[in-house]
């Protein structure tokens, strides 16, 4: 049984290794401020940033963190869902749609009315996953750095 529950102080040394492999998965890094920060926002409770853990057999093996925003075109927020990783050990196991419908479930009772979330054009196992559970957009997204 896959136990969905929030983020809670003391459950950061579990985290964060799960944290680091999604950043590896991405080839991506952050300044150890930003880790520190991006935890402390999880745990405020006037942040709009939020995170869930799925607990299997008494460990963490996957986390997922979403965040809020208003839309210009519903009253209700959105919810985007930042960040998603399952620990290799124990994917396979419905740990990622659990989380995934965990966030569904957030989201609708505080009032949002869409969850999105991007992925790699080349993550095609994850892929499977999301479109079994949501609807492709078509849209592409462009970005440029300010900083």
């Amino acid at each position: 049984m896959i136990e969905i529950r929030p983020f809670s102080a003391g459950d950061r040394t579990a985290w964060e290794p799960l944290w680091q492999g999604y950043l590896t998965f991405y080839k991506s890094s952050l300044l150890p401020e930003v880790t520190d920060t991006t935890w402390r926002r999880f745990l405020d409770p006037a942040e709009p940033v939020h995170g869930l853990a799925a607990v299997l057999d008494g460990r963490i093996v996957g986390i997922v963190h979403y965040l809020y925003h208003r839309s210009t075109w519903t009253i209700g927020d959105y919810c985007y869902l930042q960040d998603l990783f399952t620990a290799e050990e124990a994917r396979g196991r419905g740990v990622a749609r659990a989380l995934i419908e965990a966030v569904y479930e957030t989201a609708r009772a505080d009032g949002a009315s869409r969850v999105y979330w991007l992925t790699h054009e080349t993550n095609t196992t994850a892929q499977a996953l999301y479109d079994r559970v949501a609807a492709r957009s078509g849209f592409i997204q462009y970005r440029h750095l300010l900083g």
